[in-house]
């Protein structure tokens, strides 16, 4: 898994009923794109998250 800053971390519920979580990745603490991440997510909430199997990056979209 790898990322930038300003991609889009997307953790998928993994109980019924739980909602995914969505943030912005707004610092990248490991070598070469890795975990671990500093994430705002969009309840405002950040956090520094090492994202699991249930995790999706979503590339942030290149501007124009």
């Amino acid at each position: 898994m790898q990322a930038t800053v300003g991609d889009r971390l997307h953790v998928h519920g993994n109980i019924v009923g739980q909602p995914d979580r969505q943030g912005e990745i707004i610092e990248v603490r490991g070598q070469d794109g890795r975990p671990p991440y500093v994430v705002r997510f969009d309840d405002g909430h950040e956090t520094l998250c090492y994202p699991g199997p249930d995790a999706v990056i979503e590339p942030q979209a290149a501007e124009s």
